[in-house]
């Protein structure tokens, strides 16, 4: 009840901090929380002060009684103790006595009732005591409570019940509230003011007030029998939710419909069963016929918006007792108050506009005392009547149609209370599903009829007057007022529209939609309805976005319920209500603090001003003003600051700041009497009356309170001794702060409201300058609210922490920094573009020829200053506070030690606050510099030059600067923003952006010329200044300018960390304007000196975007570039590398068309190896080339598949086209080699086909015969002569015809023809790739360079592409390639001299890594040569005639890439060379010529070949093709082979060693299987020589001929050893004996193809090994194999 918890800080949280003493020794108890208590006003009062040991936290009053929190969380009691049977009943004030019963608890809240107390300790408990007879003690069974006592308060919607956490609580009369952690309110006790939906009192178990549920409740207070609760608003999006359409009690619907013929009856007079008000007497009271006073809120989150009022009730029109009208005008005083969002769009009411009596002046009536006669009139009970029928008549009131607009444009925006009935309101939240198309109509003649309603204000009009001057009515009483809207709201629709009346009338409200429209002028509709646009909203929603929940939020709104015989409900009426309700008129008063008397309330703005309302019998609301059913301002003068409230039975209690920081106390209520003291409280004599709060005169020697309690008849103040002047300059800060707050929402809202609001405003600014004040009015706002929320924490600190910790404003010191930088650069705008000026005739109009109000506020003394200047000062005045936090931070840093981490934290906060101070006055006077140089300089040019945030820097008018070999009558003026560098010249000037901008002073040896150079992407030109001072000062601002430009527009807080210059390279983006290439196109990237430089992005006004790196202003390095095609929809897209703004090098070209090039450029053209991939985009490429270009054409060798023709093309090209040798095969079979000219078959060639049919001869076109040759059968026959016609379309041959006899002689027999004499030479094909291979390594032809440079160039193309992976993600390494890529740092050509067996493996080993990497050059070129290699030999190509070509293409790869080996490694010894061996033991030599693994292959007799040191490198990659052709080769041989070795397989091991001759004695007797050795019968298969088999059967899985004659010389060892096992005893192998056994082992282990392995291992075989040990092997295995084939016919 008559005690209150303060502020919005969490009390637990701030209670366990407790006080903290400053470092500084100020902890006596005696100078902190010490109690001084009174009662009355009177001269003679003198408080008593209360001794205890420790200070006093908080202390709470009741009727007779007090509790007393201490330091320690301990808790004393004092007076009347009526519920403490055995004890003491009473003790005096002055001796408090120890709660005994709460030791080991530590409290941290105490809270007292009438007759009953509570307490909160740490962990969130409640303990409670005194008076139960009620229940408020929530314990059943106890009529009192003797000592303290815990009450369990469960959350039942948990499972199980969990214990709800207390913060706070509050105490009444009957009843208890508690404010839980979760921000939720729970009551106990009896009484309406519980806000429960319970008819049965007592409640004894706590309860959660569910109308509150979902809404985040910061504090509570109870008065005797009321509530009220302070509540965080719903943010916006919440608050526009829908209406219920279902009353949540009764589950019934809210409106209903009932369709006539003409129109629909909307009704919203729902009658809810569970709404029922109690009554003093205890009984419910229901009138039959008669809606319940209340509806209960459907639903514990309904919004803001809606009236949660009972809707409908009408009383009967005969009926007028006292009671049935108070009803009545409670009801509507109730529905009136409302906010719909069109409502706030339409008009608004800020009372505080009301200023000086401007209210009166826009009241519609036409004369003023008339109305207030009437009303008068009205006050008067017996003339209700009369007003009802004066009503009805309604035209009077009716304002004139011209005057509408006027009048809502009058009004002004901010919290709307409008008044308007819940049917309109149900309406348009319930039709629009119902009537859909007829509602459009009806809605406009709703928001025609708010707006009538807006003119006659609402409650809230009057409540926020400054000073209590009431706005809108004079004067009369509300509930006359409200009255007389609800008899308007009836009657009124007779001008609005045909609504019948009897329908009016009815027990149920009711409005029906059709002819709403049909009497209203259309002009009227039409203006009434145009949407007002609101400028700007003053009130930031949701305060500062990273403020966060730092600061307490201002968005309040206060919410009460209980009994309001008294008015103490401030809804305006009498009523009571049983659940909270929100009173409308506070929600944008920024509450934060409610108290509770026993019939009265009050409400503590953030403003520092004091709101009441109820019972003001004794004076104790502080106003005079009637009616007190509303929240009203109490009487304060002006000046005079609250911050802290305390209200009793029937006095309030006020803590304030006046002209002096020291806070002083104000009273107003009942004065007690010393001789009244023991009189019976009924008696009157010893009360008198206060007519506004008094100043009570003692408050001067309490020193700092910091907080003051009231109760009863009692008043307590808490305070502290100021010693070492921390506690006075706490609460220096916290009163500046709170002035300065009031100061700034003076301003805002009686002068950047009502300019915002003036109709000229627009006009007069311009759409531009119109922007920047709505710009400067949302930082004013933002600066204002966040002003606003630190005074009230500043405020609640006083009362509960202080701590150097809680200052906010050291600890996120850069909230304010950035909102006051953000505010003081919209004004520099502002003013820059000369808005101030052209705010002056405005502001004339508005404020007169003689602005006092302008000049009080901008605190400007001077006379007769012009109107711009002043509106200049006063908007830069909030930048003067930061001086004031700076002194006031230093204040405090003085009572600290100097080395304390307070004291640190101070002096750094103070030189923040100061240097922004310092920062804001430069910018202020950069910002007015700028604005009159704007005045002075030529107009043309100003209106394209002047930007709200370019400011002026130096200019050059006093021709400081000039251009260097200028004409004599040039005019060149370059003026410095901070943005640009201006070259203006007689009609023209030019703009050159400063973050592209370079600048060097010219050294001269001759000193008469002071030189600065100007670099800027496009020019480059010489200023020349007329002194070295001069020279200079441009040097340094241009430096300055450049700096701050590139570091974001001088945000820094001082100048005085910077740089004697800005760096040379940066990041900045640039348009070009006359660059020929890059001509209005947009660079954006780094820079060096000019020139981009580094990574960046160009992109072209046609579409052309290129993104990769520059050097010296060209593309250079690796890029992607994307070209729009002008016929498709497409881009081509380049991707590779560039050299001097070209495209050079490697690169992919995706072109629009659908083809791909992936390959060499030089030049922007196609140029070196390429492979070109054309089709249409849907298809799988239908040919590519592969090969060589110059010059965008293909020239050189290339191979062409032309897929749809199923034809590939192998030779030599120009020009684009087939010229010079070549092959051709088609996917059918035929083979032609020999010339080509101009793209055809022309010249000499062979053809043949797939039978060996083959011609040789002339050739005219593509297969086209024409002229001599010969034509061969399959069979041998031939035709010799002239041939013309398409081959396989009939030819005409005139010749002669041979056929050759069985016995000619041999010579005949050799016509078949040699293959591969017409095709391009192997050495010729692929020239391009191995010469880009050489100048990778630095030479300009093949062998030509210089070693120690390829091997630079090599670490350098390793080092940069590792570099590019790191940078792109998406191209990452694998491990194993990054392992590869580090062994190859090392250059293993490190010592010179003749090459050992170990230099040549480490070569070995280099060249092997090298190769496995397309990183290295090697790497790179082994890539291309096996992608060309398929490409050749695959698909089409796979056709055995080309396996002579295939071979000898691998023999010209290996001694091409052996001679690459030997320019690296020059010691390597040529091909044949020997290297000597490091020891001549045997046993050594056969080691290492068993190597492990294939690629270290045997090196037999140490011989240097191409074959031994690179095909284990190549022949594994081009394998597939290559065997592919051998199968095909040698198809019918294999075929005949294979059948061979199916049949002879069938027979057992006995009978094929029989058959094959084997001698007896080497026949295995016994063999092991599965470990175990079993002897061999007749029947035994596949078990003889098993082991030899399995080792043959792996020559399919090797890959070089070394590692297959390997695998045959193993199969050798092992037929040995098994031969041996069984002799046992050592003999030699003659080839008759081991013969037939090798026959046995080939036909058992079962080659596919064998024919074509014995073919490739004699092809590919190192020379040197043919007349060695594996060469003999080599020609056994090479004999079975024929042996084999001719097998049958033995």
């Amino acid at each position: 009840m008559h005690q209150h918890c303060h502020g919005q800080i969490s009390v637990m949280e701030s209670q366990r901090k407790r006080y903290a003493a400053p470092s500084s020794g100020e902890d006596s108890s005696g100078e902190r929380g010490s109690l001084h208590t009174w009662k009355g006003y009177s001269c003679s009062v003198t408080p008593e002060r209360v001794l205890l040991s420790r200070p006093v936290l908080q202390a709470a009053l009741g009727m007779r009684h007090g509790v007393l929190l201490v330091e320690g969380g301990q808790v004393y009691s004092f007076g009347e103790f009526r519920w403490k049977q055995s004890q003491v009943s009473e003790v005096g004030p002055l001796k408090p006595v120890l709660e005994s019963a709460l030791s080991g608890q530590c409290v941290v809240a105490v809270a007292a009732g009438s007759f009953h107390s509570g307490a909160v300790t740490e962990d969130g408990g409640v303990h409670m005591w005194g008076e139960n007879s009620f229940g408020q003690c929530g314990l059943s069974s106890l009529t009192v409570v003797p000592n303290p006592t815990p009450v369990a308060i469960m959350d039942p919607d948990t499972s199980p019940p969990h214990t709800i956490r207390v913060l706070e609580l509050t105490c009444g009369e009957q009843h208890s509230l508690a404010l839980s952690a979760q921000h939720e309110v729970w009551a106990w006790g009896s009484g309406c003011q519980l806000g429960l939906v319970t008819t049965i009192f007592p409640v004894w178990k706590p309860q959660k007030v569910e109308h509150l549920a979902g809404r985040h409740v910061l504090q509570v207070a109870c008065g005797a029998f009321h509530s009220l609760a302070l509540v965080r608003c719903l943010p916006p999006q919440e608050a526009r939710r829908p209406l219920p359409d279902k009353c949540g009690q009764c589950n019934q619907l809210l409106y209903t419909m009932t369709d006539k013929e003409d129109h629909v009856i909307i009704s919203d007079s729902h009658y809810c069963p569970l709404g029922v008000e109690l009554l003093a007497d205890g009984e419910a009271r229901l009138e039959p016929g008669r809606s319940p006073p209340l509806r209960l809120q459907s639903s514990p989150s309904e919004p803001l918006s809606s009236h949660t009022s009972a809707p409908g009730l009408h009383p009967s029109i005969t009926d007028h007792t006292d009671y049935e009208r108070r009803r009545t005008v409670a009801q509507n005083g109730e529905i009136l108050t409302t906010r719909d969002s069109d409502m706030r769009d339409a008009a608004g009411t800020d009372s505080d506009r009301t200023v000086g009596g401007a209210g009166s002046q826009n009241s519609p009536y036409p004369d003023d005392q008339a109305v207030k006669e009437y009303l008068k009139k009205l006050s008067d009970t017996s003339l209700a009547e009369e007003t009802a029928k004066m009503t009805i008549a309604g035209a009077s009131f009716q304002p004139p149609a011209e005057n509408l607009d006027l009048l809502t444009s009058d009004l002004l925006p901010g919290v709307i209370p409008v008044t308007t009935s819940s049917a309109l309101n149900s309406l348009v939240s319930s039709c629009a599903s119902a009537v859909a198309e007829r509602v459009v109509s009806t809605c406009e003649a709703l928001s025609l009829k708010k707006r009538i309603n807006c003119y006659y204000p609402g409650v809230g009009g009057v409540a926020g007057a400054p000073g209590g001057v009431p706005g809108g009515f004079p004067g009369g009483p509300a509930e006359e007022r409200v009255r007389l809207e609800e008899s308007m709201q009836g009657k009124k629709s007779c001008s609005t529209g045909d609504i019948r009346e009897e329908e009016a009338e009815g027990l149920s409200r009711r409005l029906s939609l059709p002819g709403l429209l049909s009497q209203v002028s259309p002009r009227l509709l039409r203006r009434a309805s145009r949407p007002r646009v609101r400028v700007v909203p003053l009130t930031p929603v949701g305060g500062l976005p990273e403020a966060g929940e730092l600061l307490p939020s201002l968005q309040t709104e206060v919410w009460s319920w209980g009994r309001g015989e008294e008015g103490q409900l401030g809804h305006g009426d009498n009523l009571p209500r049983l659940q909270p309700l929100c009173i409308k008129c506070l929600s944008s008063k920024e509450v934060v603090l409610v108290a509770a008397g026993a019939h009265h309330s009050l409400a503590l703005t953030a403003q520092s001003q004091v709101f009441s309302w109820g019972s003001n019998s004794s004076g104790q609301l502080g106003h005079m003003a009637c009616p007190t059913t509303i929240p009203r301002l109490a009487k304060l003068s002006e000046g005079i600051r609250v911050w802290d409230v305390g209200a009793g039975a029937q006095h309030t209690l006020l803590l304030a700041d006046g002209d002096c920081y020291q806070p002083i106390l104000y009273y107003s209520g009942q004065q007690v009497r010393e001789a009244a003291q023991d009189a019976p409280q009924d008696q009157t004599e010893g009360y008198s009356y206060t007519q506004q709060p008094v100043l009570l005169p003692f408050c001067m020697n309490l020193g700092y309170v910091s907080g003051v309690f009231a109760g009863g008849q009692s008043c307590v103040a808490l305070a502290d001794r100021n010693v070492t002047g921390f506690i006075a300059s706490l609460h220096e800060l916290a009163a500046a702060e709170r002035k300065f707050y009031c100061k700034l929402s003076s301003v805002k809202n009686h002068i950047l409201r009502p300019l915002l609001d003036l109709e000229s405003l627009g006009t007069a600014l311009g759409p531009a300058s119109t922007v920047l004040l709505q710009s400067l009015a949302r930082c004013y706002s933002r600066l204002c609210h966040l002003t606003g929320q630190h005074s009230a924490l500043l405020t609640a600190n006083l009362r509960r922490r202080r701590e150097v910790k809680s200052l906010v404003m050291l600890e996120h010191a850069s909230i304010f920094l950035d909102t006051y930088n953000e505010y003081c650069c919209s004004v520099g705008n502002f003013l820059v573009m000369g808005g101030f000026q052209a705010l002056a005739k405005p502001s004339l109009d508005f404020f007169g020829k003689c602005p006092e109000l302008l000049q009080r506020l901008a605190e400007s003394s001077e006379e007769n200053i012009p109107l711009s200047d002043l509106l200049v000062a006063l908007f830069y005045l909030p930048t003067r506070h930061l001086h004031e936090y700076g002194r006031l931070l230093l204040k405090l840093g003085t009572c600290f030690e100097v080395s304390s981490v307070d004291y640190q934290k101070l002096q750094d906060g103070c030189s923040k606050f100061e240097a922004l101070a310092l920062h804001l006055k430069r910018r202020r006077k950069e910002a007015e510099y700028t604005y009159h140089f704007w005045k002075s300089f030529p107009g043309k040019m100003t209106d394209s030059l002047r930007k709200p945030p370019r400011r002026l820097i130096c200019e050059s008018s006093n021709k400081a600067l000039t251009l260097q070999n200028s004409g004599r009558f040039s005019v060149n003026w370059f003026i410095l923003f901070n943005d640009a560098l201006v070259h203006a010249q007689f009609s023209t000037h030019h703009v050159f952006p400063l973050a592209t901008l370079w600048v060097e002073p010219i050294t001269e040896e001759n000193t008469d010329l002071y030189g600065l150079k100007v670099i800027s992407p496009e020019e480059t030109f010489t200023l020349l200044a007329c002194s070295s001072m001069e020279k200079a000062k441009w040097l340094r601002s241009i430096n300055q300018a450049v700096d701050q430009a590139m570091s974001g527009a001088g945000q820094s807080g001082s100048g005085a960390g910077q740089r004697a210059e800005p760096p040379i390279s940066r990041t900045a983006s640039y348009t070009f304007y006359k660059d020929s290439r890059l001509k209005e196109a947009t660079y954006e990237g780094r820079w060096l000196a000019g020139k981009p430089n580094g990574r960046g992005m160009v992109k072209w006004l046609d579409g052309r975007i290129y993104t990769g790196t520059f050097k010296n202003g060209l593309e250079d390095g690796f890029g992607d570039y994307v070209m729009p095609s002008k016929t498709l929809n497409l881009n081509d897209h380049y991707q590779g590398h560039w050299k001097e703004g070209k495209m050079h090098g490697i690169g992919t070209y995706k072109y629009a068309t659908g083809e791909l090039y992936e390959g060499s450029f030089q030049d922007n053209m196609r140029h070196g190896h390429g492979m070109l991939r054309s089709g249409t985009l849907n298809s799988s490429s239908p040919s590519v080339f592969i090969g060589q270009w110059v010059h965008d054409k293909k020239t050189g060798y290339g191979v062409f598949d032309d897929i749809t023709r199923g034809e590939k093309y192998m030779g030599m090209w120009q020009d684009d086209q087939r010229q010079g040798t070549g092959v051709i095969v088609t996917q059918f079979g035929l083979y032609y080699e020999g010339a080509f000219n101009n793209n055809k078959m022309q010249g000499t060639g062979v053809l043949l086909s797939e039978d060996n049919t083959t011609y040789e001869g002339e050739f005219s076109e593509d297969w086209t015969l024409n002229g001599k040759g010969v034509l061969t059968m399959a069979n041998g026959d031939y035709f010799e002569g002239t041939f013309t016609g398409e081959w396989g379309s009939g030819l005409k041959v005139s010749g002669s015809f041979f056929k050759p006899n069985l016995y000619d002689s041999d010579g005949d027999k050799g016509r078949a023809v040699k293959l591969g004499r017409l095709a391009v030479h192997p050495e010729e094909k692929w020239r391009a790739v191995f010469e880009e291979c050489w100048m990778r390594l630095g030479c300009e032809a093949p062998g030509q360079g210089e070693n120690q440079r390829a091997w630079e160039n090599i670490s350098v193309a390793l080092t940069t592409s590792r570099r590019q992976h790191r940078d792109c993600p998406e191209m990452n390494l694998s491990q194993s390639h990054n392992i590869t890529l580090e062994s190859l740092e090392f250059n293993p050509q490190q010592h010179v001299g003749p090459v050992t067996m170990e230099k040549y493996d480490r070569i070995r080993h280099y060249l092997i890594k090298a190769c496995d990497t397309p990183l290295h050059p090697l790497g790179r070129l082994m890539e291309t040569l096996v992608a060309v290699y398929r490409m050749t030999y695959v698909g089409v190509g796979a056709n055995r005639r080309l396996l002579l070509q295939a071979v000898n293409e691998i023999m010209s790869y290996l001694a091409r890439i052996f001679q690459l080996a030997r320019f690296l490694f020059p010691d390597l010894p040529e091909e044949g060379g020997v290297i000597p061996e490091p020891s001549s033991d045997p046993q050594d030599k056969k080691d290492s010529n068993c190597a492990d693994t294939q690629l270290e292959s045997p090196k037999p007799g140490r011989v240097v070949s191409s074959s031994s040191l690179l095909l284990p490198v190549l022949l594994p990659r081009l394998y597939p093709p290559l065997f592919t052709l051998y199968a095909l080769e040698k198809e019918r041989e294999d075929d005949v082979y294979w059948e061979c070795v199916l049949r002879l397989n069938k027979q057992p091991d006995m009978a094929l060693l029989a058959f094959l001759g084997v001698q007896h004695k080497f026949w295995p007797v016994s063999v092991p299987v599965l470990g175990e050795r079993t002897e061999v019968v007749s029947s035994t298969k596949d078990a003889c020589f098993a082991s030899a088999t399995e080792t043959l059967q792996q020559i399919s899985t090797t890959f070089t001929p070394s590692d297959k004659l390997q695998v045959i010389q193993l199969t050798f060892e092992e037929i040995t050893k098994e031969v041996v096992s069984s002799l046992e005893n050592s003999f030699l192998w003659s080839m008759d004996d081991l013969f037939p056994v090798f026959l046995y082992v080939v036909l058992r282990a079962r080659i596919r193809n064998l024919g074509s392995e014995v073919s490739l291992i004699e092809d590919l075989m190192d020379p040197c090994v043919q007349h060695g040990e594996h060469g003999i092997m080599f020609t056994t295995l090479k004999a079975c194999y024929y042996q084999i084939q001719h097998e049958k016919t033995t």
